[in-house]
């Protein structure tokens, strides 16, 4: 097996029984505020056109760039389709001119002539009407494991598609939180101090859990190139940054006695026999120019795509629109179809430009120019951006203005999981479809298990992680390790969001 890495997460993998090209990301996303890191804009991207079979994970614009789709691939190639719960992925590789799909089933083995493929989708609220997706690829002598940024919820479940004799997996931050908020500077040292240290070892959990030979972090950091932004790039591992680069991550694992861990960049070639591995590089020298000189390497970056930023920039919005009028038409018949969400989030979410104010009333169901009633959220954003997500249309907001990080917001408590999940779903289809997640979600069987005197519910309420193995128990505390929320086990109340509670009891002895 020989696999070229693309950048981020992209990768095209040949084997004897054909090639795969997988999550190839390279125009800059989020209004211009993600660029892949290291840079992979002067790759050599011919020998990747026609490959046999694309693999997209999910509809993320860091894995789904529908630009450089059309202009590159040979839309003969077949698509191997994750199972995933709406008909999202497929609409848009149709639009493109993909027109075969291999239909897999959720972490079900599926030979294409030797070729295996095995996809586990995710289909959770909180992953969004998107879902997310992980795929094993093996060709007789050798399997890998393309986790991306996928979380499953159950090691088991990964472990049980194994052995590995590759994992490549997400460990930086893909998240806006906590730089975007406008916490005090000491919390948000705190909070950013513990996203970076949560973040980095839930990624070597996985890696001592698939015990893989051999280890390729992926996925992050992106580069924030504009001058607005440019401050968030790790530019000299700090630990209150929630961007560390692929070194940080292969010092963490060797920090742990795990030596497995391999640095490649666009256009490293990894050579895959069984468990035996040889890295080369497009050039031995320049692979560590990206990490010995970042700040300096990043300035010679953002030179190169200065006017394409200025253009990205001045292309937002098209003229001014009736902020209140437009989204009201839009959001109020979506509140109407949204009980378990509006309760979730229990209040008012407020968009606060410049010179206009926003309310949306998830208790009354409506949207009204703001009055100053107290919120649950406030997010101070450009104008232009909230008009580019009205002239575009754009149905998910999560994938686009919020993963943009150009904004600021206030928040009133814990993180509410129900606000962002609403702004993923501004589409009858997107929240009818979270609407029955949620349902299904409520009225799971029952099940429990006992720990350290408590009988505890075994599945995390936020993204269903299974807490005989994620749950970690200190006194009257569970932690849910795959993403650190914690629960007071004396009320079930979660201390993280309070929009989640756990069915818990003592036992007596």
């Amino acid at each position: 097996m020989r696999i070229t890495f693309l950048g981020h997460v992209g990768m095209f993998v040949e084997t004897r029984h054909g090639s795969v090209l997988c999550d190839p990301w390279f125009t800059p996303a989020y209004f211009g505020s993600w660029f892949p890191f290291p840079r992979n804009d002067r790759l050599d991207v011919a020998p990747f056109e026609h490959p046999d079979f694309l693999y997209l994970s999910h509809l993320h614009l860091d894995h789904f760039d529908p630009d450089w789709l059309a202009a590159h691939v040979d839309t003969n190639a077949r698509v191997l389709l994750p199972e995933f719960t709406v008909p999202f992925l497929e609409r848009e590789l149709r639009a493109l001119g993909f027109r075969e799909f291999v239909r897999t089933r959720h972490g079900e083995r599926c030979d294409l002539d030797g070729l295996e493929v095995t996809i586990l989708a995710f289909n959770a609220p909180a992953d969004g009407p998107l879902g997310d997706s992980a795929i094993v690829i093996g060709d007789g002598e050798t399997r890998m494991l393309n986790q991306n940024d996928a979380r499953p919820g159950s090691a088991a479940e990964l472990v049980a598609l194994g052995p590995f004799d590759a994992q490549f997996v997400q460990f930086s931050g893909a998240i806006w939180y906590p730089v975007a908020y406008d916490f005090p500077p000491d919390e948000m040292a705190k909070l950013a101090r513990d996203k970076r240290a949560n973040q980095l070892d839930r990624a070597r959990q996985y890696v001592e859990w698939v015990a893989a030979p051999h280890v390729f972090p992926c996925a992050g950091p992106p580069a924030f190139l504009d001058g607005d932004l440019f401050a968030l790039n790790d530019l000299d591992d700090a630990d209150t940054n929630i961007f560390p680069d692929q070194l940080v991550f292969l010092g963490e694992l060797a920090d742990h006695g795990i030596t497995s861990g391999h640095l490649v960049v666009p256009g490293s070639i990894i050579e895959l026999h069984g468990g035996e591995c040889t890295v080369s590089h497009p050039d031995e020298i320049a692979i560590t120019e990206p990490f010995r000189d970042k700040r300096a390497y990043l300035d010679r970056y953002r030179a190169d795509w200065a006017d394409w930023l200025a253009a990205e920039r001045a292309g937002w919005s098209s003229g001014r629109h009736d902020l209140v009028a437009e989204l009201r038409e839009w959001f109020e018949p979506l509140l109407a179809r949204a009980p378990i969400t509006s309760t979730g989030v229990g209040g008012i979410v407020v968009l606060q430009t410049a010179d206009e104010a926003v309310a949306i009333d998830f208790v009354a169901g409506e949207v009204r120019a703001w009055a100053g009633e107290p919120v649950v959220y406030r997010v101070d954003v450009d104008r232009r951006l909230v008009e580019a997500c009205i002239e575009r249309h754009l149905e998910d907001w999560v994938n686009s203005l919020f993963l943009s990080a150009r904004f600021r917001a206030h928040r009133e408590g814990a993180f509410n999981e129900f606000v962002m999940t609403f702004f993923k779903s501004l589409s009858v289809e997107r929240i009818d479809h979270v609407e029955a997640c949620y349902a299904m979600v409520r009225g799971d069987a029952d099940e429990f298990f006992v720990r350290d005197g408590w009988r505890i519910e075994r599945y995390c309420p936020h993204r269903q992680a299974d807490l005989l193995e994620f749950g970690e128990v200190e006194g009257s505390t569970l932690t849910c390790a795959l993403h650190h929320w914690q629960f007071d086990l004396e009320t079930g109340a979660c201390r993280t969001s309070d929009g989640k509670r756990l069915r818990c009891s003592r036992i007596d002895p």
